[in-house]
């Protein structure tokens, strides 16, 4: 009964300890992506791997697959005409094998990310 006690007042102050530091810790509220963006970004890195021969012929760049990130560096553009991507590609694992990438795509999608509206390039990295 004693461990019992001293095991739960442990806990108690250990617990007291938690919500402390998380009532102290500042809160800091994350930027959301529209979920007009996770499509568009979806959309474009599908009709790259759909052109460039499937995911056993081509990769897009990592930042193809950030889905949540606000400041995605393959997004050039999102305003009213829509989202502007550009990124590279290559074979697959070409990334973390620190190869060179062999494509460059840009890539035009709709303002509501369900649509391509225009295949800018796809090509040699320029």
């Amino acid at each position: 009964m004693q461990l019992q006690a001293k095991n739960l007042s442990q806990r108690l102050v250990l617990g007291g300890v938690a919500a402390l530091l998380c009532a102290t810790l500042p809160i800091q509220a994350q930027d959301r992506v529209p979920v007009e963006a996770v499509r568009a970004i979806n959309m474009a890195r599908t009709r790259a791997v759909k052109i460039n021969g499937g995911l056993e012929a081509y990769r897009p760049a990592s930042c193809m697959f950030a889905t949540a990130d606000p400041d995605n560096p393959c997004m050039v553009s999102n305003d009213s005409d829509g989202f502007i991507f550009r990124f590279l590609g290559g074979p697959p694992a070409w990334q973390e094998r620190d190869l060179p990438p062999t494509l460059e795509t840009e890539i035009k999608i709709s303002p509501d990310g369900r649509e391509v509206e225009e295949l800018i390039y796809n090509g040699p990295p320029r």
